[in-house]
Parts: C-alpha cells; sequence; structure tokens
C-alpha cells in the first residue's frame, strides 16, 4: 500500500478535510506553490475551477510526486539488473530505458517562469471535440525570397541614409528608405514596388544572393502549409501556383488546375536581427520587410477561381486572404475589385464560417472601403497583428486612433477597447445584428488575445495557448519549446480596459490564460515565450492563426 501522506487516505488521494484558501495544505505545501500550481492549471472549464477541496490538489500532486519517484526508481534498479546479468544487452534497449528515465525524471525545485508556462501549455492545450475535416485555403500565393535587408541594399550599392514610409516604392532609393524607417522600429512592413524592371532585376539579385532561402509564400499558401502539417485533414489551396511553388508544397495539398500559371510570383523578404546595425540605425528586435511586383495577387485574380471550387470541395471552413495586395494597383482598380470581392465572398455558403487574414497596409481610404463595403461583417473571423489592429482604428476613427504607432509592447487596455470596437461595429455583439463577425485573434510579439462573442466559439483557451506555443517553437526552428531559447515579455500586472472601470489582471505562470469579460465579449490572453534568437519570422503570424482556428470549434446557430 502507498500512503501519500498522514492526513490522506491510502490509494484515494483524498485528504481528510480542506482548508481556507489563506492555509497552507496539508503535508506543509503551501498554496499555488511547487506541483499544485501545475495541478492548477489543468484545463476544465472556467465554471468548474476550483470545485475541488484545496487538500486534494495538494494530495493528488504530492501522489503524482512519489508514483514518479517510484517508477523512476524501479527504472533504474531494473537498467542496471539487466545491464549486471548481460552487459551485451542490445544498444538500442539501454537508449529506450535511458529515454525513459529522462521522460520521467523530477521537475526542478525552483522551475524558471519560462518552465512553469511552457509546462502549463501542454497540461492546457486540447483538441476540440468536432474537429475540421476539409479547410479551403485562398487566395495570394507565392514564392518567397529571403535575405539580409542590409546585405542586399549593400550588394545594390546602396547607401544607408535616412528612414522614410513610402506606401508605394517607385525606385531603390524608396525602398531603403522604407526599410530603414521600419528597421529602426522594429517592426513588420509590406510594401508594393511598381517599377516592374526594376523589381525583376533586384529578384535576380535577390535570388542568387549567398545564403537566399527560397520558401513558400502569401499569407494563403503559408496558412495551408501550416494546416498540411495536421495528416488528417485535407487542404484545398487556391491562388497563382507556379512550377516552384508546387515543387515546394506539401503533397498534402490540393491545387485546382485553373490555379497553375507558367511562372512564380516571388516576393522579396528583407530580414535583420535584433541589434543589428546598418549606418546609424540599430533594430531594437529582430523583424522583416516584405515588397514585390505581384500582379496576379495584386488583383486578387484567382477569387472567383476559388469561391467555384468549393461547391466541389465542400470545405468545412474557408480562410481567405490577399486583400491587402490590391492596395499597391490604384484606387480606381481596387474600388472595382472590391465589389466583386464582396460578391464572390457572399457566394459562400451561410453555413460554413470565414477567417480573413489581414496584413499590412497603409492606404486609409482602401482599409475605409473594406469596412464600408461590408468585408468585415461578412465574415466570421478574422486575425491580425498590433499594427493591422491600430490601422483599422486609425481608418475607422476608433479607440485610440490618435496613436502615431505603439510605444513598445502594446498596452493590454488599449488593445482590448479596440478589439471590443471592432466586434461592436462590425460583429455580431448585438443578436439582432445580420453581422456574422464574432472572433479576432490578435497576436503581437508578447502576447496573445482572443476575443469572441460569446455562444459562437469554444476551446478558445487551447486554441489562444496553442497559437502562442507555434510562435515560440517555430521562430526558434524547433518542435519543441527549449525553455533556455526563449523569455517571457508579456507585462505580469495589466487591465482589462484603457478606460473606466479598469479591471486589474495579473499574469499566473501556472494557469498562463487569463480571461475576462466586457459585456457578451469575452478575452483570452496569453503570453508568448518570444525566442532569443530567431531564425525565421517570415510566416509566424499566418502560423499562429492557422494554429489558433485548428484548436477552434464553431458552435453551429440554429436558423
Amino acid at each position: 500500500m502507498l500512503y501519500i501522506c498522514g492526513s490522506c487516505v491510502k490509494n484515494a488521494g483524498i485528504c481528510a478535510g480542506s482548508r481556507s484558501a489563506t492555509d497552507s495544505g496539508p503535508c506543509g505545501v503551501e498554496r499555488g506553490a511547487g506541483p499544485v500550481a501545475e495541478l492548477q492549471s489543468r484545463s476544465v472549464p472556467s465554471e468548474r475551477r476550483w470545485t475541488r477541496p484545496l487538500s486534494f490538489r495538494v494530495c493528488a500532486a504530492k501522489a503524482v510526486m512519489w508514483k514518479k519517484a517510484l517508477v523512476v526508481a524501479l527504472v533504474a534498479l531494473a537498467a542496471g539488473y539487466l545491464y549486471h546479468t548481460d552487459p551485451g544487452l542490445p544498444d538500442h534497449l539501454l537508449e529506450f530505458m535511458s529515454r525513459a528515465l529522462g521522460v520521467l525524471q523530477l521537475p526542478s525545485d525552483n522551475p524558471t517562469i519560462e518552465q512553469t508556462i511552457s509546462n502549463a501549455w501542454e497540461v492546457l492545450i486540447a483538441e476540440p471535440a468536432r474537429k475540421w475535416s476539409r479547410v479551403a485555403v485562398g487566395v495570394n500565393a507565392c514564392v518567397d525570397v529571403i535575405v539580409s535587408g542590409v546585405g542586399l541594399l549593400q550588394a545594390l550599392a546602396v547607401d544607408p541614409g535616412a528612414g522614410q514610409d513610402h506606401e508605394v516604392l517607385r525606385s531603390k532609393e524608396d525602398l531603403k528608405e522604407a526599410f530603414i524607417h521600419f528597421m529602426e522600429r522594429g517592426a513588420a512592413a509590406e510594401r508594393f514596388y511598381s517599377n516592374g524592371e526594376d523589381f525583376q532585376r533586384i529578384s535576380r539579385a535577390a535570388v542568387e544572393f549567398p545564403g537566399a532561402q527560397l520558401y513558400v509564400g502569401g499569407n494563403a499558401a503559408l496558412i495551408g502549409q501550416k494546416l498540411a502539417t495536421y495528416p488528417d485533414l485535407m487542404v484545398l489551396l487556391c491562388g497563382p501556383v507556379g512550377p516552384k511553388l508546387h515543387e515546394l508544397l506539401d503533397d498534402q495539398i490540393v491545387v485546382p488546375p485553373a490555379s497553375l500559371q507558367e511562372t512564380d510570383e516571388f516576393h522579396l523578404i528583407l530580414e535583420y536581427k535584433t541589434g543589428e546595425r546598418w549606418g546609424s540605425v540599430q533594430a531594437p528586435q529582430a523583424n522583416r520587410f516584405i515588397f514585390s511586383h505581384d500582379v496576379s495577387n495584386g488583383e486578387m485574380s484567382l477569387l472567383e477561381t476559388f469561391v467555384a471550387s468549393l461547391e466541389e470541395f465542400q470545405p468545412d471552413l474557408v480562410v481567405l486572404s490577399g486583400l491587402h495586395m490590391m492596395e499597391g494597383q490604384g484606387h480606381e482598380l481596387w474600388e472595382e475589385r472590391l465589389k466583386e470581392a464582396v460578391v464572390a465572398i457572399s457566394d459562400i455558403r451561410n453555413e460554413v464560417p470565414i477567417h480573413l487574414e489581414l496584413a499590412s497596409m497603409t492606404d486609409k481610404d482602401y482599409m475605409k472601403s473594406i469596412m464600408q463595403e461590408q468585408v468585415l461583417p461578412i465574415v466570421n473571423s478574422i486575425g491580425l497583428n498590433e499594427q493591422e489592429l491600430l490601422f483599422l482604428s486609425q481608418a475607422g476613427s476608433g479607440p485610440h486612433s490618435q496613436l502615431v504607432s505603439w510605444n513598445g509592447v502594446p498596452d493590454v487596455g488599449q488593445v482590448s477597447d479596440i478589439l471590443l470596437w471592432v466586434l461592436e461595429q462590425y460583429g455580431r455583439t448585438d443578436p439582432e445584428s445580420e453581422a456574422d463577425l464574432t472572433r479576432v485573434h490578435f497576436h503581437t510579439l508578447a502576447y496573445h488575445i482572443l476575443a469572441t462573442v460569446d455562444g459562437h466559439w469554444v476551446n478558445q483557451e487551447s486554441a489562444v495557448a496553442a497559437g502562442a506555443r507555434v510562435a515560440s517553437t517555430q521562430a526558434c526552428g524547433l518542435q519543441h519549446i527549449d525553455v533556455t531559447k526563449v523569455v517571457l515579455l508579456a507585462p505580469r500586472h495589466f487591465h482589462g480596459s484603457h478606460s473606466e472601470p479598469r479591471q486589474n489582471l495579473t499574469l499566473d505562470p501556472g494557469r498562463p490564460i487569463t480571461v475576462w469579460h466586457r459585456g457578451n465579449v469575452t478575452f483570452y490572453l496569453s503570453p508568448v515565450l518570444v525566442c532569443k534568437q530567431p531564425l525565421r519570422t517570415v510566416g509566424l503570424g499566418d502560423a499562429i492563426s492557422a494554429e489558433g482556428l485548428l484548436y477552434s470549434e464553431v458552435v453551429r446557430q440554429q436558423q
């Protein structure tokens, strides 16, 4: 018989009686300390958390520790006995036992905050009850050419100088100024290069640049590529797919014949590292600057083809991206094309949820048209980063639109205000509204927030945690989090809104998803374990949104 502690019932793991929240638990373990904090982070519905006595949780945690210690000891004894009796024991069996001991090792007495959060995620993240089986993704796709930004500009014989943003790039001088403008802020951006011949020369130099890497590119293709890592999921990708991109795509991705074209669309991605210098400019954090001369994606020429392919494919989720590509085409073109896009999107069956992935834009008139032409209200979910969220508010005169840019890590209260405004202005916070928007997935370097209208989505704690976890692993180029290579940058204390009443909130590493409510909108915040030396920053936002969608479940509404 295994006895856990003096006040526990043997084998049942139940303590005799319980204590108040201010008392120490039985066996001298204080509330919220050590393994208890890990136990408290288990993923259960919020209305059922904390229903068991504290003493139960303490003793259960103690039971896990004692049982794990016993198993470790038994495995070690067995390994020693076998090796002593048979020194020629097969290497693979010894390796197996070694791995078993590694997995079963006891937790550190003083885990780092990053270790605590990582452990809590593993307990918390759970698949939804009803998973997607067929996802259709469109419509921007290309080949990403990733190079050192400073290195390529130097190879183009461009000298450093002052930074200045340009909505459209017309020359190498514009390219240099825009790159410096965002590099000194450590911010991501994407611009259209209007001179096609000039862009071809730059792209050839980029492809031939030492160390240049070619990858699947475009929000739709990147999201499709991420979704395709799940073998039970069938993925349709519709976009301009040239021979190189087709070669790079996962074999599991279905590409309609109408999407195939003879040449690839190239996007040039100029990366810079944290602390990298060029002239007098030093990057405060790693990021990238993207530019292209992309006519097919710029006109969203395959949108109608994408919508037509849905009839045969019959998806249970549609992911749409590429609207941002049209703003470089000129006011007259995008104004007419946007109206056509709305008509095409409206043809998608009502019972199929649509997620819209936004990206960097600079033309406020174009963003206003996206709002006024009713794009946001006809989708169910959107994904965006801190720059895109602030630009959305600036274009629509929303909360905190007077801000020119964020100062460091975006204030959680201000972000919460804008997310609530988006859902109230363009979503279905009013049950009588005809709008479909009920979910916004916001991501910034230090933390992510999922904001949903109550009654429309479930499993969102897992979804926001899964998105944060993939941001850590993908940036570091790892399959699993290495806590020695990441750092917590999220605020430990923050407010649920910027205006009164300001709810005080605290990040608990043992239960790292902070949840709060404003009206009928629920907010889920997860910290991000930021990679100290990121290997690749491109596509992180797409991976975050894709992972968040994979762990999300939509609530079917009665018609």
